[in-house]
């Protein structure tokens, strides 16, 4: 198959060329509300939709890996009440969305320290990473209280810790073994970065593994992302010459 079509716009996708890997900023949920006089919750619901939506797309059309920034630590500022019905929306995720990723062939991985979220918040996580351990499809990792820079701190802890215990060498430290210590160990780096919501910064994301992806910015909300926008950012992203590393 050479290409994809998206009817009814007319977006052509090479699939020789489609990206192994997409990093997405699910941004703008609150403003969306906002913007329609709703509680922000009612946002973070659409933006599930979004989710849903867009993962179907990269199963349909065969991009391999999807990481998407679900919860940060930063969110761990914003009111209690939202916290805790972002809290309880993990869970209506983890346990509705099961069997939709299951019967996609969806495999889910959680990167970040979710292990420091209540107990029915991980619990859900667990269990969905579990039953879909066995497909072979599209990997799903989901960044849920994650931080890039929590994530190289806690990266050099372990490499000092081995240095310490004799198993890894200061001199034989290359940038590979930093990679292997981070929680992507043994997952290619994005090839493409999309960042709907309007905002043009990294937000603290996969820092050291979109150092040489492609950034794709949209002023859309990502509640209102649909698969003819994501195929508008892929598109985007064909369009632009293939680059090497810092070439």
């Amino acid at each position: 198959m050479a290409t994809l079509l998206r009817p009814p716009r007319g977006v052509t996708l090479d699939a020789t060329r489609l990206p192994g890997h997409v990093a997405i900023i699910m941004d703008g949920n609150r403003r969306w509300a906002r913007a329609r006089r709703l509680p922000a919750i009612e946002g973070h619901r659409r933006g599930i939709v979004a989710l849903r939506e867009i993962t179907r797309a990269c199963s349909d059309w065969g991009i391999p890996m999807l990481t998407v920034y679900g919860f940060s630590t930063e969110n761990w500022k914003r009111d209690k009440t939202e916290i805790s019905l972002l809290l309880d929306l993990c869970v209506y995720f983890a346990q509705n969305e099961l069997a939709e990723l299951d019967r996609n062939n969806v495999r889910v991985n959680v990167i970040g320290r979710f292990e420091q979220l209540p107990a029915a918040s991980k619990d859900a996580l667990d269990r969905l990473v579990a039953k879909t351990a066995h497909n072979c499809g599209l990997v799903l990792n989901l960044a849920v209280n994650y931080s890039a820079r929590s994530e190289l701190r806690d990266a050099v802890a372990r490499m000092m810790r081995d240095v310490r215990a004799g198993t890894l060498a200061p001199e034989a430290i290359e940038e590979e073994t930093l990679a292997a210590y981070l929680s992507t160990a043994g997952m290619p780096d994005p090839d493409v970065l999309i960042r709907p919501g309007g905002e043009s910064r990294l937000s603290n994301f996969l820092l050291y593994q979109v150092a040489y992806a492609e950034l794709v910015l949209r002023e859309t909300f990502w509640p209102d992302f649909s698969r003819d926008a994501f195929a508008d950012a892929i598109a985007e992203y064909q369009a632009r010459p293939a680059r090497f590393v810092d070439a």
